[in-house]
């Protein structure tokens, strides 16, 4: 009996192996649709010291890593940080693209002229603030820029507060909590450092969006949620059916830390990352799945997951 177990541990073993070749390891994924191109950044598993790498496709199933810079869409010394360059996110404001980035347990704000990198700094300098900062999400609506964003204080804790029109800052009188972990799906190790956080908004209908994950990263009930609000600032109103998408869901664990985006139909899809497998939790594997609205209920398809695959030579 004990050669037969091991003779099937070996064979599942096997099996994960072949079904991860080519699978792209990006956490806290992002991914930026420009000119018909879509662009794929994430923290890099067991790299995240050097930079953010970039990977391109035009049907979000096959990628390409950049040829550009090494792989790189921002390498350290071009801009702010040392260690720990972790969840960026790609935008377009004004003439430029800009990278919101953590490094260091902070945020930063680098610019490039093409999504390709190279991102940098004129002056390498994070935001500043009084506590340590992560997962940054910058959000536009009505002539206003808004950063949401994860505070460590007591916990993982979702914040949100205006920015200054050139990015270098927050306007500390508008800062507002929005998220922490009060529901027992939130928190379902009990820890006394609770955890919500990977931000991401988006507006339907007049109503704003801001989903989210919750638990530590290394367990497999991370998951996600969402709540709703009238005003980018709050209050949020936690879904009553959270989470949305979690391990039971596609027969992951892990699952969360993840960016919604137009694709380029205009349908609506999550980019995430789930653990490496039922046992093993990196290098975390990164993976799509499509999201509907049914009336102001944000849904998640779970017959749409797949996982990112690299392009073959």
């Amino acid at each position: 009996m004990k050669h037969l177990l091991l003779s099937l541990l070996c064979i599942c073993t096997l099996l994960a192996k072949a079904q991860d070749s080519g699978a792209v390891h990006l956490a806290d994924p992002a991914i930026f649709l420009h000119n018909g191109l879509y662009y794929l950044y994430g923290t890099v598993e067991g790299r995240a010291g050097e930079g953010f790498q970039v990977y391109t496709s035009t049907d979000l199933r096959h990628w390409s890593l950049s040829p550009k810079n090494g792989g790189y869409a921002l390498k350290k010394g071009d801009a702010f940080g040392t260690a720990g360059f972790w969840a960026p996110q790609v935008f377009q404001y004004r003439d430029s693209i800009y990278m919101a980035y953590v490094a260091n347990e902070n945020i930063a704000i680098a610019v490039a002229t093409d999504p390709l990198g190279p991102f940098t700094q004129r002056v390498k300098a994070p935001l500043a603030a009084p506590v340590k900062q992560i997962d940054p999400f910058v959000f536009m609506d009505g002539g206003k820029i808004y950063l949401y964003h994860v505070r460590l204080t007591g916990g993982n804790r979702i914040f949100v507060a205006e920015m200054t029109d050139d990015l270098a800052a927050i306007r500390p009188a508008t800062l507002r909590e929005c998220i922490v972990a009060t529901n027992q799906w939130e928190n379902t190790a009990n820890t006394k450092w609770p955890v919500t956080e990977g931000p991401s908004v988006f507006k339907h209908d007049g109503l704003y969006y801001l989903v989210y994950t919750a638990n530590d990263f290394r367990h497999p009930d991370y998951a996600v949620g969402y709540a709703t609000s009238k005003s980018p600032s709050g209050p949020w109103e936690k879904y009553s059916g959270n989470p949305i998408l979690h391990k039971n869901m596609i027969s992951q664990h892990g699952t969360g830390h993840g960016d919604f985006f137009r694709d380029s139909d205009g349908g609506l899809q999550y980019v995430f990352h789930t653990h490496y497998s039922l046992t093993k939790v990196g290098p975390r594997r990164t993976a799509v799945l499509k999201a509907a609205l049914n009336g102001q209920r944000l849904v998640m398809d779970a017959g749409s997951f797949q996982f990112l695959q690299k392009q073959a030579p």
